[in-house]
């Protein structure tokens, strides 16, 4: 039945799914095909098979599938229309609820995906300043489906190069890097973008998990003048540059007021998506008055910015769904939990591959939020191949974990079924690195998503 699905989901859909990170080059070849449904931190295919799911919707289900109290929220919203022909009082509450969290933010614009507050935010910087060039981190896979964004990849067919020329990568981590560009550049950059940390992080990381083990943000104490994104902020300061933080795997995950907020950070524009709605589909531009009021039109005789214009940016379901979100996480304390479970998940992984003298070719690294496993061959290289074999072995004890996004559902429960299916996986692993992996590994390696070829 899985084969027919698969066969039928490429005939209709190019690519197989919606999201590339969705297709069948990123799993191993005993991967679940599809699903039917969700709940808490499992999914079942229309088998019936449960599997305790880590994807968590590409990151975007922070609480847990189908939550009660979110649905609800967002059948209630339903009730009211849906989408109305003008304005609608939900979407002034959702965005008097954003402002009010967030401290850098005066204003808001919703949308129904990342990529679109992401261009948008470029083209407000580029307003503002009158300058063209941004400026991404080339360690950071992902900022838009958009051209300026997709040329500066591997994946440059179908895109017009003066689409992308004036897209500067730099190195996350490196403020030289930047400075360079600045110098070379001057006076010509709009923006920087960056997210503001992914599994590498802008300072030691020992301090971020220790931070947040007795509660308080990095941003309040010692690592925060060793802190790249302090460093990034004030270059932008310095140069008359938009300082752009990309909070769409961060937001709702480091801390409730964003991994901005955690670090110590005072954006200029700030973009939000995935976990704000639990997985309902939303996201958002937000930021300084004086740049986001460029979208307007009640300025009389200002030349317009024509920013967004979007038929279900404020759709109702999803904007209740935002508002119950933030009342959860408020009632709940759910950014604790998320540091919580994810320092003994963590921790837990690592003993067991030092218990299996590994640690060298399998490990844990990132914030207790923000991990990653990384998977090193017989030589000490990291490889997708080992990567997908014990992610194979992870899926033959129902656990699908192709990266690590724990949510508020993940609990005792679900740490004890983790740790015993990669107690079971690495040990596959060991004997992999012994015996050569061809005699463990089914199917085809997985492989990057951004890459010229099929």
């Amino acid at each position: 039945m899985g084969k027919d699905f698969n066969q039928k989901l490429h005939e209709l859909i190019p690519g197989g799914a919606h999201t590339y990170s969705r297709g069948d080059d990123q799993y191993p070849s005993n991967a679940p095909k599809i699903f039917e449904n969700g709940k808490g931190a499992y999914a079942w295919d229309p088998e019936g098979n449960k599997f305790l799911d880590y994807g968590m919707a590409l990151r975007a289900v922070t609480i847990g599938y189908a939550n009660e109290d979110i649905n609800n929220a967002a059948f209630k919203a339903m009730q009211r229309g849906v989408n109305l022909t003008r304005a609608t009082t939900i979407e002034l509450e959702a965005a008097e609820t954003l402002v009010n969290l967030f401290p850098s933010v005066d204003m808001v614009k919703f949308a129904k995906n990342g990529s679109n507050v992401t261009t948008a935010a470029v083209k407000l910087a580029r307003s503002y300043t009158g300058k063209k060039f941004v400026c991404v981190p080339r360690q950071q896979p992902f900022f838009s489906f958009d051209d300026w964004f997709i040329g500066t990849t591997s994946l440059k067919k179908g895109v017009p190069e003066e689409h992308y020329s004036t897209t500067l990568l730099f190195d996350y981590n490196d403020i030289k890097s930047l400075e360079a560009l600045f110098e070379k550049y001057e006076n010509q950059i709009a923006a920087v973008m960056l997210e503001p940390a992914t599994t590498i992080m802008p300072c030691s990381g020992k301090y971020c998990n220790a931070h947040m083990s007795i509660g308080k943000p990095c941003g309040a104490g010692m690592c925060k003048e060793d802190n790249f994104l302090i460093k990034v902020q004030n270059l932008c300061r310095k140069s008359d540059a938009v300082f752009i933080i990309d909070e769409m795997i961060t937001g709702f995950r480091w801390h409730l007021q964003g991994a901005h907020t955690f670090f110590g950070l005072d954006p200029d524009l700030v973009t939000f998506g995935k976990g704000m709605a639990n997985g309902f589909a939303l996201a958002a531009l937000a930021g300084k008055k004086a740049i986001m009021e460029l979208g307007g039109i009640n300025r009389e005789g200002m030349e317009r910015t024509f920013l967004m214009s979007t038929t279900h940016g404020a759709e109702m379901p999803a904007l209740g769904a935002f508002i119950e979100t933030v009342d959860f996480y408020k009632k709940n304390n759910v950014i604790n939990h998320l540091w919580v479970y994810g320092e003994k998940l963590f921790t837990g992984i690592n003993q067991i591959a030092i218990e299996y003298q590994m640690s060298d070719h399998f490990y844990m690294e990132g914030g207790f939020v923000s991990m990653n496993y990384v998977t090193k061959d017989v030589e000490g290289q990291n490889s997708l191949a080992f990567r997908t074999l014990f992610s194979q072995e992870l899926i033959r004890n129902n656990v699908l974990m192709p990266w690590i996004a724990p949510s508020f559902s993940h609990g005792d429960k679900e740490l004890e079924i983790t740790l015993a299916a990669v107690y079971k996986a690495l040990k596959v692993y060991k004997l992999a690195l012994e015996n050569g992996i061809s005699n463990y590994l089914q199917g085809p390696a997985i492989k990057p998503v951004f890459r010229k070829f099929n």
